[in-house]
């Protein structure tokens, strides 16, 4: 009997499904994307209806073959791909691929299967409705790649030019950046204002624990105290005043359980809860939605695709979370109807949002069979999915108001009545979309939200003064984004896609542009001048608004709105005309060139010291005539034994700064640190390290292998070994 072909993207993906299948299905996994535009040329016809030129990728060639072999073995061939955009430009790719000729694709022979979780009854109801190859996905997808390419690829020599090379730009990543810079900017510029806060600490004498309450009012007016000299004043006044309670209010509150998880706030909420970047988050996710074995039944998927905006879930899900919910918490954990959830206006509503695709596999019983952080993210989407379904919590909010004289203090807790969502998914995990980043609030903000327990105290009581406290406060700058708060930032900005945000941050971190400390993303200096000359030279390009109207229209080519070839050219044509502007002014302006005091040897003009890709050189000021060049070193001798050379600083193509021996290749001393001098430099400073000279997948474009950068930059002569002078192993 004839096998089927069913090609799928990852080895994890297909080893799970094929336990669905069985043994009349051969399957194949393509291993990601299979052709990409060109590494070495544009790969873009800019005069043909910005035709691409989509090529094999080297590294695949032996798979497609695979693949293609299989392909002329089987009756019918399904291609299990994602259900989104890339995952149809994979199944367009491999289409053509397995088609006669490599044109047309082979409708009859060929069809398209796709599933939001990977379990046995999903499988095989995508397999009972096969369908064809969506082309306006298709289209969508290949507008995005053409406009990334385009973008990155002709904006990168210009920062070459003025910067230095190795650098890259793209349409999303550079928009990143510069939100990045511009919190940073406002920072910079940020003035800290004094304040005091007046607290004290108080006690009923018969219902403890002492509580504190925070100075509002002073003869009905509300303070604001500038300096310690009123602050002091203030609280000499209160010296033997008498505290009375004059009010006690009571508040109910019902506090809502938050929707499933979509690509974002799982990110954020991992980031802040789990301590995960959104780049492991996104691979951990992964491996939960592939497939993991669990015991006795084996390879499955434990969550739904987890690149997804909806907030939207399956009737079945849903009624199936009310079933545990009714057996573990009871009815009363159940509010009075389902409740539905608003996805965002630009939320691809076909897709469910991020969830178990089995409450059977509790946490609990599945935890020996995961990885510590597949457990913790696993949990974290669980818990947020049963809560989701859950009744609203009930708060009790108290405040109570205490006069001291003119003054009024006042004081507030709050507790839980009925735990309801939140004996699932409490305070430990606030979620990002509701809670201010408390680095953004300021102390007074931050004073007053303190949670603390308030005892029963009623009107009229005279309550014990314990302390009464100046607190000096200063007002604090725009926090720098976190991870977490870059990718909501996105998000509501409307910039990138789900699968988007964390390649975004994971390139403008390997680029150097952004450095993460303490969890804070800070520009470097680098990055700041790579966002000066962009938002100098092309405003329009990365400004957050216009980026999000593009991906708007990008939506409209996949729902057939929109033709493809229009939304391309709407962005080339200007981007093309503000590229030769800048070009012009560029073309003008000489590398920053430092006199040196020296002279030529071949010509006897001045020598100067430039700067070049991988650190400075000395170079002959009537380059291009003479072409005379030389490392530029730092007088220092070289340690390496019986070498003459002397030490040089240079940058590794990620931009780190490493020294070399100006004698390289010959010698090939190299050291993260500076030397201090022959005599009292130990040999244990010398490393033999190298860092990876392949960049990651690029974020405007996660389909390709790998960013696209044009030839060497030719403005500057730079010595020879200036191109390989770099530690290595």
């Amino acid at each position: 009997m004839p096998k089927s072909l069913v090609i799928v993207e990852s080895p994890a993906k297909a080893n799970t499904i094929s336990k669905f299948l069985g043994p009349d299905y051969t399957i194949k996994a393509s291993m990601g994307h299979i052709k990409d535009l060109p590494l070495k040329e544009l790969g873009v016809d800019v005069n043909n209806g910005f035709k691409p030129k989509f090529t094999t990728i080297k590294l695949k060639k032996k798979i497609v073959k695979e693949i293609v072999d299989a392909a002329k073995k089987a009756d019918m061939i399904y291609i299990a791909t994602d259900p989104d955009r890339e995952g149809e430009a994979i199944a367009h790719h491999l289409a053509l691929e397995v088609s006669p000729g490599n044109k047309t694709i082979d409708t009859e022979r060929i069809k398209r299967v796709t599933f939001h979780e990977i379990t046995k009854e999903a499988v095989n109801a995508a397999f009972l409705h096969p369908g064809p190859i969506d082309t306006h996905k298709v289209e969508a997808q290949q507008a995005r790649r053409i406009l990334d390419r385009l973008v990155g690829y002709k904006l990168s020599p210009l920062l070459w030019r003025k910067i230095r090379g190795g650098l890259s730009a793209g349409r999303v990543q550079s928009v990143a950046l510069r939100i990045i810079c511009e919190r940073e900017k406002l920072a910079g510029k940020f003035k800290p204002e004094e304040y005091w806060l007046i607290t004290a600490k108080v006690e009923s004498p018969s219902a403890p624990p002492p509580f504190i309450a925070r100075l509002e009012k002073i003869k009905n007016e509300k303070l604001k105290i500038k300096n310690g000299e009123e602050a002091n004043n203030i609280v000499a006044g209160l010296k033997g005043a008498r505290f009375i309670v004059s009010d006690v209010l009571k508040e109910d509150k019902r506090k809502f359980p938050l929707p499933p998880f979509t690509t974002s706030t799982m990110q954020q909420e991992s980031v802040k809860n789990l301590g995960m970047s959104a780049s492991k988050t996104m691979r951990v996710a992964q491996a939960l939605y592939e497939g993991i074995s669990v015991g006795e039944e084996g390879p499955v998927g434990l969550i739904t695709y987890m690149r997804t905006d909806s907030v939207k879930i399956a009737q079945e899900a849903q009624n199936s979370a009310i079933r545990y919910i009714r057996e573990k918490y009871g009815e009363l954990s159940l509010p009075s109807k389902p409740p539905v959830y608003k996805s965002n206006k630009r939320a691809q509503e076909a897709h469910e949002a991020i969830r178990p695709t089995g409450l059977s596999r509790d946490p609990e019983k599945i935890k020996k069979y995961l990885a510590p952080e597949q457990y913790k993210l696993y949990k974290l989407i669980w818990e947020r999915f049963i809560a989701s379904q859950m009744k609203y919590a009930m708060l009790e909010l108290t405040t109570i108001l205490i006069e001291a004289g003119d003054a009024v203090f006042k004081a507030t807790g709050t507790i839980i009545k009925d735990k309801g969502f939140m004996a699932v998914y409490g305070y430990a995990q606030p979620d990002a979309s509701e809670k201010k980043e408390e680095e953004e609030e300021d102390d007074s903000e931050a004073e007053e939200k303190k949670e603390q327990r308030l005892p029963a105290v009623k009107k009229g009581e005279a309550l014990n003064v314990l302390e009464v406290l100046p607190n000096q406060k200063f007002t604090k700058p725009p926090a720098r984004y976190t991870e977490a708060s870059l990718v909501k930032m996105l998000e509501e900005k409307g910039i990138g896609r789900p699968s988007t945000y964390a390649p975004i941050i994971q390139t403008i971190l390997f680029r150097r542009y952004v450095l993460k400390e303490k969890g804070k993303l800070i520009p470097t200096e680098l990055g700041q001048l790579v966002n000066d000359m962009l938002v100098e030279n092309f405003p329009v390009v990365i400004d957050s608004k216009f980026t999000a109207d593009l991906e708007n229209e990008l939506d409209e080519v996949e729902e057939g709105k929109t033709e493809w070839t229009k939304v391309v050219n709407d962005l080339y044509v200007p981007f093309e005309e503000t590229l030769k502007k800048a070009q012009n002014n560029i073309e003008k302006m000489k590398r920053k060139a430092e006199p040196t005091g020296k002279i030529c040897p071949e010509c006897g003009s001045p020598v100067v010291e430039r700067e070049g890709r991988f650190g400075s050189f000395l170079a002959c000021s009537a380059y291009p005539k003479c072409k005379y060049t030389k490392s530029a070193t730092l007088n220092i001798p070289c340690p390496a034994p019986g070498c003459t050379g002397e030490v040089v600083q240079r940058r590794t193509k990620k931009g780190r700064t490493f020294y070399g021996c100006s004698r390289y290749p010959q010698c090939n001393y190299m050291s993260w640190q500076k030397p201090a001098g022959k005599d009292n430099v130990s040999t244990s400073q010398r490393v033999n390290v190298s860092e990876s000279k392949t960049d990651p997948t690029a974020p405007d474009a996660p389909d390709s292998a790998k960013t696209t950068e044009p030839e060497k930059d030719n403005l500057t002569s730079e010595p020879a070994n200036q191109q390989t002078s770099e530690p290595k192993k």
